[in-house]
C-alpha cells in the first residue's frame, strides 16, 4: 500500500494559509462574465504551453492560442500534436470533473492516451510501459550517465493501482488537496508508468486532482508556469533520487518546492482578480450581472466548441431539458450568447 512520507514543515503549513487566504479572495470576486471566460481561456492555453514546453515542445504561446482555436500553424508535426493534445486532455479533465467522475485507472489511462495521441504507437498510446526506463543525462565531452532508473515495468500497475487508491482515500484522511496534489505528481514521475508523456500526463492529473477537491480557483491558475520559468529548479526538485525506492523516501523538500510554487501562483491570480473586481453597478447606474456555476459551464463548452445546443447543455449539466433552455434563454437575454437557425437545427454561439 502507498503510504507517502513527509512533514508538514512551518514553511509548508504558512504556504497553505496563504492559498487558503487567496482562494477566498478568489472565490468571493465578482467578475464579469466576459472577463471571466477570457482570463479561464487564457490559463488554458498558458497550461498547455508550458506544460509542453517542459518537454521540449518549441511552439509559442501565440500559435498555441492559434491551435486551441483550430487554426492553421506552421509548425512541426510533432509538436502540433503534442499542443492539440494537452488541451484535448485538459477538456477531458474538465468533462470528468463536471460529472463526478472518480480517478479511476481507467481515467488515469485515458488522460495519458489523450496526452500522447498520434505522437506514441498506438500500442503505446494510454498503456503501460513493458520496458525499463533509465534517465540519461548527456554532456559534450563526457560519457552518457544515469540519472534515474524506474522501477521495473512489471511493478508499474500495482504501483499505480496503489497510488489511485491512495488519492480515493486523502479526502477522508483530510489530507490537504494541495498536498495530496503534490504527491499525485511527484509519484507518477518516479513511477514513470509509460514510455513517453510521464511529466505532461503528471501534470494533468495533479490539475484533475485539485480540480476534483474544489480547489479549482476558477480554473484561472497555470502551476505550470511557475515550472517553466525555471526548468532546472523543477527537475532538481522533482528527481531526489537515484532510484525509485531512494526517490520515495522523503517528499518534503518537493512538496516544500510545490506549495510554494502554488503559492505565488494563486497570489498571482489574487491579484488579477482584484484589479478586475467590479462594484454591483456599471459606471452609468446600471446593475451589473453575474453568472452562476451551471452558466459558466455553458460559457466554456462554447469558448472551446463555437456552438452548443440544448442537448448539449442536458449532457454539460445533466439536467432536465427545461432547465438547459432556461439556462440558454438567460443568457441570450443578458447577451451573452446569441441564437442561430430555428426549430431542431437550432444552436447558439458567443454574442
Amino acid at each position: 500500500m502507498f503510504k507517502p512520507k513527509y512533514t508538514l514543515t512551518n514553511s509548508i503549513v504558512r504556504k497553505l494559509t496563504v492559498i487558503a487566504e487567496a482562494r477566498s479572495v478568489i472565490t468571493r470576486a465578482k467578475i464579469l462574465p466576459r472577463q471571466e471566460l477570457r482570463l479561464r481561456r487564457q490559463a488554458r492555453i498558458r497550461m498547455t504551453h508550458s506544460s509542453t514546453a517542459i518537454e521540449g515542445n518549441m511552439l509559442n504561446l501565440q500559435q498555441v492560442e492559434a491551435l486551441s482555436i483550430r487554426r492553421t500553424v506552421d509548425a512541426p508535426e510533432r509538436d502540433i500534436h503534442e499542443v492539440e493534445n494537452y488541451l484535448q486532455a485538459m477538456r477531458y479533465i474538465e468533462q470528468v470533473v463536471a460529472i463526478k467522475r472518480p480517478l479511476t485507472e481507467k481515467v488515469f489511462l485515458r488522460i495519458h492516451a489523450l496526452v500522447t495521441a498520434n505522437t506514441l504507437p498506438g500500442k503505446q498510446s494510454g498503456k503501460y510501459r513493458t520496458r525499463p526506463v533509465y534517465v540519461i543525462r548527456r554532456r559534450v565531452g563526457s560519457p552518457p550517465q544515469v540519472m534515474y532508473t524506474a522501477p521495473d515495468a512489471k511493478r508499474v500497475r500495482g504501483l499505480v493501482q496503489d497510488l489511485l487508491a491512495w488519492v480515493g482515500q486523502a479526502s477522508h484522511a483530510e489530507v490537504h488537496p494541495v498536498i495530496t496534489a503534490g504527491i499525485i505528481h511527484q509519484e507518477i514521475a518516479a513511477i514513470h508508468p509509460f514510455a513517453d508523456g510521464n511529466g505532461r500526463t503528471a501534470r494533468a492529473i495533479a490539475t484533475l486532482v485539485l480540480y476534483q477537491r474544489g480547489y479549482d480557483f476558477r480554473k484561472l491558475f497555470v502551476l505550470e508556469d511557475f515550472y517553466n520559468t525555471n526548468r532546472p529548479a523543477y527537475y532538481a526538485a522533482i528527481n531526489t533520487g537515484a532510484t525509485y525506492d531512494e526517490r520515495r523516501v522523503e517528499l518534503t523538500p518537493w512538496l516544500e518546492y510545490f506549495v510554494n510554487g502554488f503559492a505565488v501562483e494563486i497570489q498571482n491570480v489574487q491579484r488579477l482578480v482584484q484589479n478586475l473586481a467590479v462594484r454591483k453597478v456599471d459606471t452609468k447606474g446600471r446593475q451589473q450581472q453575474y453568472l452562476g456555476h451551471d452558466q459558466l459551464s455553458i460559457l466554456d463548452f462554447l469558448d472551446t466548441n463555437q456552438r452548443i445546443t440544448v442537448k448539449d447543455v442536458v449532457d454539460i449539466l445533466r439536467c432536465p431539458r427545461r432547465t438547459a433552455q432556461l439556462h440558454l434563454q438567460r443568457l441570450k437575454q443578458l447577451g451573452t450568447i446569441k441564437q442561430v437557425g430555428k426549430g431542431p437545427a437550432s444552436a447558439y454561439i458567443l454574442a
